[in-house]
């Protein structure tokens, strides 16, 4: 599972005119289902997503998490994530997962993140969407869960050393 998290002072998703989903200061996460997410996969990015250390603290430095501010998340699904542009001018989107897979997964995610108290919107999944923020920063950080998998394998080739 891929995210984009950018720290927000607003966002909002707009479909057909009517706005659908809509925070405060907060993360907005356009996040992808790609192929061989599971379980665990869903897991990591909602447990990074809910603890990490984006906003300021009383030195202006990035030492707070979202729920220590009070802030809120807008989940966005974006299947473009999982392009491949390596050939040709034209992406590749085959190893984004099929809606019908891939929508469960998003309402999981969400419904994680709401389970452990983080104020949720999200975008209409499928739906053709105009997302607005106001970026506050800029702060951007890509959450890839198959980091999750390299970061334990070199942790674990440094130890020998």
């Amino acid at each position: 599972m891929i995210a984009v998290v950018q720290r927000v002072a607003s966002a909002r998703v707009v479909v057909a005119g009517r706005v659908v989903g809509e925070i405060g200061a907060g993360f907005l996460a356009l996040v992808g289902a790609v192929d061989g997410d599971s379980v665990a996969d869903i897991e990591y990015v909602e447990k990074r997503l809910a603890t990490l250390r984006l906003f300021a603290d009383e030195g202006g430095r990035m030492n707070r998490s979202i729920d220590e501010i009070n802030g809120a998340l807008l989940i966005v699904s974006q299947f473009t994530l999982a392009a491949d542009t390596r050939k040709g001018r034209r992406p590749s989107f085959v190893k984004a997962l099929a809606p019908e897979i891939a929508e469960p997964m998003i309402e999981d995610l969400v419904a994680r993140l709401a389970a452990r108290g983080v104020p949720v919107e999200t975008g209409e999944f499928g739906a053709s969407m105009q997302v607005e923020l106001i970026n506050d920063g800029p702060v951007t950080i890509v959450l890839d869960s198959r980091d999750r998998s390299r970061g334990a394998t070199r942790s674990a080739e440094g130890q020998g050393q």
